[in-house]
């Protein structure tokens, strides 16, 4: 490979680093071309699957200020740039390694967090983000249906309380204009023979 071409190779897996909010170093010894295309096909919603040379590719992610893969790019490596979901990516790789031994996770890189194997497959279990979302939609829809609820609620006490007075007075009986003049006359009358 001529010296412009490996610059151009650095520089474009530099790029490829930068534009990816995560990356997983994977390494694919023993797997065939067809496993690792369907390896490619169940991540690339949420990730590019590249088989990459190591010199070149910590010479990029030097150059990209990666730090991640330092001492794990031996033997054939490939890595996952991820622009997707994260959780997504790493559900697939993690799948695929179940299924395929063969494919091991070696190291990864999350918004410039380092990440060991073992956090790529907490990462995995973790639920996607749409799931995520949901939820917190759900938990704000119950938040505002109680706050609506501790809005109404004193009107509707108020209410409640007019309506029983309207009623206990329509069940002690209408007061007759009649019985009010007898009531007014009396005290009227006691207070002329003191």
């Amino acid at each position: 490979m001529a010296n412009s071409e490996k610059t151009a190779a650095i520089a474009e897996i530099a790029d490829k680093f930068r534009e990816s909010g995560a990356a997983v170093l994977t390494e694919y010894r023993g797997l065939t071309v067809a496993q690792l295309s369907q390896l490619r096909t169940s991540i690339r919603e949420h990730a590019t699957y590249a088989v990459v040379k190591n010199t070149l590719t910590e010479r990029a992610a030097k150059e990209a200020g990666i730090t991640a893969f330092d001492g794990h790019l031996q033997g054939p490596s490939a890595i996952a740039f991820i622009t997707g979901d994260p959780v997504e990516a790493a559900k697939g790789l993690r799948d695929f390694a179940k299924a395929h031994p063969l494919l091991v996770i070696k190291a990864g890189v999350l918004d410039g967090k380092t990440l060991s194997p073992e956090e790529i497959t907490k990462l995995a279990d973790l639920e996607s983000r749409e799931v995520l979302l949901a939820k917190l939609a759900g938990a704000m829809k119950g938040s505002l249906n109680k706050a609506a609820y501790l809005f109404v609620a004193p009107l509707s006490q108020t209410a409640r309380v007019v309506d029983a007075l309207r009623q206990k007075v329509e069940a002690q009986g209408p007061a007759t204009p009649a019985a009010a003049d007898e009531a007014t006359t009396d005290v009227a009358e006691g207070g002329d023979e003191s």
